[in-house]
């Protein structure tokens, strides 16, 4: 079995991935273009942290379409590499990263120069699993006939939501900071 710092030497960088995207790539670039990091403490720690970010996600994912270019804007200000591998294409590595027993997206596993992870983040900040659950919790019941026109509905409505509303941004940045600040 693969070492994440195996799967980080393979994988593509994080410029590469948005660059190729397929599926929600304009609603990532305008996050991207949008999302301005603070010029805080936290990124002077990273700058001196000599880690590295190893992204699992896919294109498809409306909370990758969110946290990818945060996290992207996060490890360019602090001169970090951040590569993105694929969870679909071997899932030997989610299945060690999964979340309440599901292969749920984007994490980000923070490298130390030796290849150890020391620090993991993802999926979702807790305002956005609230925002989701509280979505959800309206949601008819799967056999409704109704159910998957109402969750096409709500996930596009996310999708824009993200896309526009530069406080599930901060939600981003922030627990990011909160998590990886332990380990700085």
């Amino acid at each position: 079995m693969k070492t994440e710092q195996q799967y980080f030497e393979e994988a593509i960088s994080i410029q590469q991935y948005m660059d190729n995207m397929s599926t929600l790539r304009e609603e990532s670039f305008a996050i991207y273009n949008k999302f301005h990091v603070p010029n805080d403490e936290f990124i002077e720690q990273l700058k001196n942290s000599n880690l590295h970010i190893l992204a699992i996600t896919e294109d498809w994912c409306g909370d990758a379409m969110l946290n990818n270019p945060i996290v992207r804007k996060v490890a360019e200000a602090a001169g970090l590499d951040m590569r993105t591998s694929l969870r679909d294409a071997d899932t030997d590595l989610i299945d060690k990263y999964l979340t309440n027993g599901g292969r749920a997206i984007p994490i980000y596993l923070l490298l130390n120069e030796a290849g150890d992870v020391v620090g993991k983040w993802g999926p979702r900040a807790p305002e956005l699993q609230q925002f989701v659950m509280d979505a959800r919790s309206q949601l008819p019941d799967k056999e409704d006939p109704a159910f998957e026109e109402a969750q096409k509905a709500m996930y596009t409505n996310m999708r824009k939501q993200y896309m526009e509303d530069s406080t599930y941004w901060t939600y981003v940045y922030e627990d990011f900071k909160k998590v990886i600040s332990t380990i700085l």
